[in-house]
Formats: structure tokens, C-alpha cells, sequence
């Protein structure tokens, strides 16, 4: 009996697993069957593998050909295992070497003619097979740049199965696609590397007048906190918000990855490359609760709450987003992570981000001030705010007014502060929230529990909260998020501890919409 056999890594969610194929080749009238959970597409590698072991001058057995894709009790997916389980026949017909794969991983999707295409999620499953002891991996080409970026591996891209063969020792008879082909385009990518450029977020000088919003968007950015930003059409919302990753602390390395690894399995970290710059994603008011927190058939796939992680999450326009969209927020906002289940199984995604939302006033926009121009009933009104119900908004720390600009700056006015001056004083803020966060791991004031708060916020400082609870002004979770945004206000000023000033501007932060 002769088994052939390699290890490839599959995902669920960003959880990996190493899979071992081995094939079998019996005496029995011809027939190709690969078991152990594989999904539709994994089932339809039977053809490509076929066809792509002919096409490396492989001759297919005219006998019985079983690969087992172990361990059978998890399903599998995905056409990134193609490249592994036509090792594994290789080895078990004598073409390859028997132990040639016994520290390697192969991965890549087949093409008929034995072309090997590129796959999503590489940065995951390398990170993984690096952490369990895997030194070569064998990848796509077009997939090279992103494998090195993994350490402690030995990675070679592979452009034809027939590579793979002579990598192992093995002779294999194939031709490369010419000019036009599949090939060329793939050395010219794998050459260029990832993209490391983003596209600009644009500088916070450039937003005219807004001080306080400005302040408001130094606090988040300082803190971590959450917000929500009120007013009429035109006032710099939008522009605020897509400002504030310009100002929040780069990415640490552990981030960074984590970030890349999503990146990855959603196919777009070409684009955007390894960046310690925090994501902005900023999905539009009618997305599908899919598409924000993640869907598909079999295993789910991230949604944009997930892409967000140790980033911006922005909700432009959040009273039109349906209701069902909206309080599909509320665990994730706590529990910093999003469990979705389906038939094929379950996958957990990370999802911390800071959630950042903007609305008009009413339907209209023109609900502010005296309200002249407002043409929006009451009942309209009501209407169009009820949509962010009073758990979500209970979970938004920061609830900030945007005024309409009454007057254009002239030549002769100071220069608005830049984002780079105000990160600065955001980087310094979070240092001093860091050290004294230590003991408890945690990295920022939105990070710190109510009882911790509760025992190191001074007396004095707590009856003022004790006052705004008495009379319904805020919830206890409302009281937590207040003084959160106190010890993120003495941060900024440079205190060891929040005073009565700073309790009545979290106070004040937290209750402007009510």
C-alpha cells in the first residue's frame, strides 16, 4: 500500500487548523473521491486536480483514487487545498518523494492546465503553520510578497504544479502560459510587492471653524470613545469624521497583524499593504445586516465591523440605516467581538473598533436653531430618531452638536491646528492612560471598568455623577462612560486624576442630545 500525503491550513474565521491530505491509490475501477467535509467548491478540486497533474506530465491512475482530508470532524472549504491534495496523489503514484511534504505546507488553487492561482486569507494560515512548528510552505506566486512577510518560514512562490515537482526532485513534462496567459501578469505583481500607499484621509486644518467638535474628536481619539455628531447639511461631519484615523495612535505590531490577517482573508490587503494607520470603513446607510456583520453561505465571511477592527467605524447618515442594522451593534460594542453562526459551523471575528456616527437633525436638516426653515412635523421627527433607540445611544459616549459655520475665516486668521499637532497630544494621552492601565492590560479610558472607576474617582468628583443619576440625567452605564471621558479630559490637561470641572465636561459630552 503506498499513501501519499500533505499538509495544507484551513480557516474558520480567523481561526486556523493544519490539514493533512492523503491519498490513496487502490486497485478498483476508475473513480476520484476526496472525503472528509469538504464543501461544493473543495468537491469540484477532483476535475482541476485531475486535469493539473496531466497537464505536469503526471499519468493519472486508472484505478480507485480516495484522499482523506483530516481531522474529518471540521469542514472544510475553499479552493486553497487543490495544490495539497494533488501533492499528496503525486506522492502516493511516486512522482514526488513519499516524506517530501512532511514539513511543508502547500497552498493554491489549480487551474486546469496546471496553473496555480492565488488565494485569500495566506497571512493567517502562515501565521499559524509558523506557530506550529512548519518551516517551507509552498504558495502561489502571485501570493509571495504577502507569505514573506511571515517570519521563521522558508516560502517559495510556485507558478505551475509542474514547479512543485522539480522543487521535490521529481521530473515533470509542462508549459508555462505565454504572453497574454496567466503567468506574466503574476511575476509582474509579485515583483511590485504589496501596495503600502493609502489613499489620503485629509488633515483636520483643513475643516473650517467647529472648535468644539474638533475638542469633542480629540476626546474620542484620546479616550477610544464612542460618538455621535448632530447638525444640518454641510457643517463637516463627514469631514471631521473621516480625520479622526489621521489623529488616533498608530498601529502596535500585534495590531498591525491582526489588521493585515482580515485584510487577507477578505482579498484586499494588496491594496492596502502592512500600515500601522487604523482602517476607516464607512459602509453606506443601506447595507444589509450581511454586509455589516458578516455572511455568506457555509462559514461566514467578515462584514464591515470586522474590517473596522482597531479602526474607525463611521455610519454616515446613521438615522437612515435600518433598525435591524443598528442593533445589530449593540454586542459587538461590548464584547469587542461578533460570533456568527451558520449551518457549516461557526467563526468568531474580532471587532473592536470606534464606532463614529453622523445625522441631520431631522429629515429635513434644517431642524436647528429657532427652527424656521424646518419644514418636518413632530411626529417626523420622532420618527426619524426613533431608529437609534436609547440602548445604542446609551453605548455612544460622546453625543456632540455641529452648528452651521456662520463665517468664513480670512488671510488674516491663525492657522487651524493640523492633525499631526493634534495626534501628538493624543499619543501623550494615551501613554498616560497605558501606565496607569498596566496592571489591568488595558490601553485606553474606554477600556476601564465601572468598579475601577468607581473606587479611584474621588468623592467629591462621584456626587456630581450620584446627582445626574438621582435625577435620571444618566443611566449607570451612562455614569461609567461620563467618567471615562473625565479621566480622558485630565489626561489631556495633563492631571493624575479627573476634578469637578472635568466630571461636568463628561457629563456635558455625554448628554448634549438629550
Amino acid at each position: 500500500m503506498r499513501l501519499g500525503s500533505a499538509k495544507s491550513v484551513g480557516l474558520i474565521g480567523l481561526k486556523a487548523f493544519v490539514i493533512h491530505a492523503q491519498a490513496f491509490i487502490s486497485p478498483g475501477l476508475p473513480f476520484f473521491s476526496i472525503i472528509g467535509l469538504p464543501d461544493a467548491s473543495l468537491s469540484e478540486s477532483r476535475e482541476r486536480v485531475r486535469s493539473a497533474c496531466s497537464a505536469a506530465g503526471f499519468r493519472w491512475p486508472q484505478t480507485r483514487v480516495t484522499v482523506n482530508l483530516s481531522p474529518a470532524s471540521k469542514p472544510k472549504h475553499g479552493s486553497s487545498h487543490d495544490l495539497a491534495i494533488a501533492a499528496s496523489v503525486l506522492g502516493a503514484g511516486g512522482t514526488v518523494p513519499l516524506d517530501g511534504f512532511d514539513d511543508a505546507v502547500t497552498l493554491g488553487e489549480l487551474n486546469l492546465d496546471g496553473t496555480v492561482l492565488p488565494v485569500n486569507g495566506l497571512l493567517p494560515i502562515l501565521t499559524h503553520a509558523a506557530a506550529h512548528g512548519i518551516r517551507r510552505a509552498f504558495v502561489p506566486l502571485h501570493n509571495l510578497a504577502e507569505a514573506k512577510l511571515v517570519g521563521g518560514l522558508e516560502v517559495t512562490g510556485i507558478r505551475h504544479l509542474g514547479q512543485l515537482v522539480e522543487a521535490m526532485g521529481g521530473r515533470a513534462v509542462y508549459h508555462l502560459p505565454g504572453q497574454g496567459g496567466f503567468g506574466p501578469d503574476l511575476e509582474a505583481d509579485e515583483a511590485a510587492g504589496p501596495d503600502m500607499t493609502h489613499e489620503g484621509q485629509g488633515d483636520m486644518s483643513e475643516v473650517v471653524g467647529q472648535e468644539e467638535a474638533k475638542r469633542a474628536m480629540t476626546v474620542a481619539a484620546a479616550g477610544g470613545h464612542h460618538m455621535i455628531m448632530v447638525g444640518p447639511p454641510g457643517a463637516g461631519k463627514t469631514m471631521l469624521a473621516s480625520r479622526l484615523p489621521g489623529i488616533l495612535p498608530p498601529l502596535d505590531e500585534k495590531e498591525r497583524l491582526e489588521v493585515a490577517s482580515i485584510r487577507s482573508l477578505c482579498g484586499t490587503l494588496k491594496a492596502y499593504g502592512v500600515s500601522d494607520l487604523p482602517p476607516f470603513v464607512a459602509p453606506h446607510h443601506t447595507a444589509s445586516t450581511a454586509s455589516m456583520v458578516g455572511g455568506g453561505s457555509g462559514l461566514a465571511m467578515p462584514g464591515a465591523i470586522t474590517r473596522a477592527h482597531c479602526g474607525v467605524l463611521f455610519m454616515d447618515e446613521a438615522t437612515e440605516f435600518s433598525p435591524r442594522v443598528l442593533q445589530t451593534l449593540r454586542e459587538p460594542l461590548e464584547t469587542h467581538r461578533i460570533l456568527l453562526s451558520r449551518s457549516r459551523g461557526s467563526a468568531i471575528y474580532p471587532a473592536r473598533f470606534q464606532l463614529v456616527m453622523a445625522a441631520n437633525p431631522c429629515p429635513c436638516g434644517f431642524g436647528y436653531g429657532t427652527g424656521e426653515r424646518c419644514t418636518c412635523t413632530s411626529r417626523e421627527r420622532r420618527r426619524y430618531w426613533a431608529r437609534l433607540s436609547g440602548p445604542i445611544l446609551d453605548r455612544i459616549d460622546i453625543q456632540t452638536t455641529v452648528p452651521p459655520v456662520s463665517n468664513l475665516p480670512t488671510s488674516g486668521l491663525r492657522r487651524q491646528a493640523s492633525s499631526a499637532t493634534i495626534k501628538a497630544q493624543v499619543v501623550k494621552a494615551r501613554q498616560v492612560a497605558r501606565s496607569r492601565y498596566r496592571r489591568e492590560g488595558w490601553t485606553c479610558n474606554a477600556q476601564a471598568s465601572g468598579e475601577w472607576l468607581r473606587v479611584n474617582t474621588s468623592r467629591k468628583t462621584s456626587d456630581q455623577v450620584n446627582r445626574a443619576l438621582e435625577s435620571q440625567l444618566l443611566s449607570l452605564r451612562g455614569a461609567d462612560r461620563a467618567m471615562r471621558l473625565a479621566w480622558t479630559l485630565a489626561d489631556l490637561d495633563g492631571r493624575d486624576s479627573p476634578d469637578r470641572d472635568d466630571i461636568e465636561a463628561g457629563i456635558l459630552l455625554r448628554t448634549r442630545l438629550s
